[in-house]
């Protein structure tokens, strides 16, 4: 017996039903996304190990356990599964000169990211990333825009139970004063670290205060501030900051110990978070991070932007109960039966016929009775049924006949049938798209291109 072969762990099948909800999702985000201005970049899946290295930083949970890294059986090359979306969108700008040929750039990517983590609600192995890069803009105004942006989307899913928080991260200077004041403060706790915490304490210090861990709470919510260490430039770009989100209506917390799982993050960082998915609460996040264009070779620029992940939105769309009023189960709008050889030749003509002009139509295939496939017609939600038998096909004719609401079976010309079935299912009102279409007759069915 031949063994059934499984998706691999953590990696999982989107089906038709939930497909149809992912699809409308989308075309919600990129429409958002367009609305502020910022365009789609795609980049590829595999990228070169050493890009999330340098960007992401030696001493981090991805690089460390959860990146899928393997080498190139051809050619020895390191290669990596990307993580995570900024990376490689950052990559690409430097490698395209987007920014040098194009000015300042917003750039938008969505698509499947991979991190050998433990599966669980809204975690997988591989997961879906909505991301948003800003690249050349240097102030707070842009840290506000990317968070304003997201209140909105929050809004137009119906999405209410998601909190802000927000942090500034300084610059460089400041965190190396603000680390060795931190390394200070935990070697003299030393006997209170758990095993990651000793291994980072003097590798990545910083990422302890973003411990999980309950035993560690208190010692961590005690430890030096970085606020505490911040210079006049970075406090004058976080006060600016709070000031527009407060002028936008945005409600914020300031969590000191927002740090990022990222190494590449300066100034702002935020996260939105809800309760309703447990301990993976984190919905959205990202920051500013302006030194990572010139760590990744490119000539320095500052840079901001977020990732969201699809799974978790979805999950939380699909609480709020707005899911179910947004998304409508397709149906066509006419389904074509037919029996006989004449006939489903005539069948497939009308069915292109009629999508040539713009209606969706779904050609019955498989055989079967006409009753068998009348039932089908009707499961199917259609407005109308194209019947198509042997005498029809040998008139060219086709028969009409409305599924939903009053309307009287009819048989017309096959000349007239585009024109009838839009009087049949519009009346005297026009069909969203305006006019028939110019090509209307001169489609495959008739052996256009």
């Amino acid at each position: 017996m031949i063994q059934t072969l499984q998706a691999v762990r953590g990696m999982n099948d989107i089906l038709p039903d939930e497909a149809e909800i992912w699809e409308n999702f989308e075309d919600i985000v990129r429409d958002w996304l367009k609305s502020y201005g910022y365009r789609p970049i795609r980049m590829p899946v595999v990228e070169p190990e050493p890009l999330f290295h340098r960007a992401i930083g030696e001493v981090t949970d991805i690089v460390e356990k959860e990146m899928y890294a393997f080498e190139d059986a051809l050619n020895g090359e390191r290669l990596a599964l990307r993580p995570e979306g900024t990376a490689g969108c950052v990559r690409a700008a430097i490698q395209h000169n987007l920014v040098a040929s194009n000015g300042p750039q917003r750039l938008y990517y969505h698509g499947p990211m991979f991190r050998h983590e433990r599966p669980q609600k809204g975690r997988y192995r591989q997961f879906h990333q909505i991301g948003a890069e800003a690249l050349s803009f240097a102030g707070p105004d842009i840290d506000a825009e990317l968070i304003i942006m997201c209140a909105r989307l929050w809004g137009q899913l119906g999405l209410t139970d998601v909190r802000l928080e927000i942090n500034s991260l300084g610059s460089a200077e400041e965190r190396a004063a603000h680390r060795a004041a931190l390394v200070a403060y935990l070697e003299s706790n030393q006997d209170k670290l758990d095993e990651d915490a000793q291994r980072r304490l003097h590798s990545n210090p910083l990422r302890i205060l973003d411990t999980k861990n309950p035993a560690m709470q208190a010692l961590v919510e005690a430890a030096p501030k970085l606020a505490d260490y911040l210079g006049e430039a970075s406090k004058a770009h976080w006060e600016t900051l709070q000031a527009l989100l407060t002028e936008a209506g945005i409600d914020f917390k300031i969590n000191h110990r927002l740090v990022r799982g990222l190494d590449y993050y300066n100034l702002t960082v935020f996260e939105w978070v809800s309760d309703k998915l447990g301990a993976q609460g984190t919905i959205c996040a990202g920051g500013r991070y302006d030194a990572l264009v010139g760590q990744l070779g490119g000539k320095p620029m500052p840079a901001a932007g977020f990732a969201m992940g699809a799974e978790r939105l979805l999950a939380l769309w699909r609480e709020s109960g707005e899911v179910e009023y947004a998304v409508e189960r397709p149906a066509p709008d006419v389904y074509v039966v037919h029996q006989g050889d004449p006939a489903q030749r005539l069948a497939f003509r009308a069915a292109e016929n009629l999508r040539d002009v713009g209606f969706d139509v779904l050609l019955h295939c498989g055989g079967g009775s006409f009753k068998s496939q009348m039932r089908k017609a009707d499961a199917s939600g259609a407005l109308l049924a194209l019947v198509i038998g042997e005498d029809e096909a040998a008139a060219e004719e086709v028969g009409i006949k409305p599924l939903r609401g009053d309307g009287e079976q009819c048989r017309v010309p096959f000349q007239e049938l585009p024109e009838t079935v839009v009087n049949v299912i519009y009346g005297a009102e026009s069909p969203p798209d305006g006019e028939l279409r110019e090509e209307s007759g001169q489609g495959v069915a008739n052996g256009g291109v």
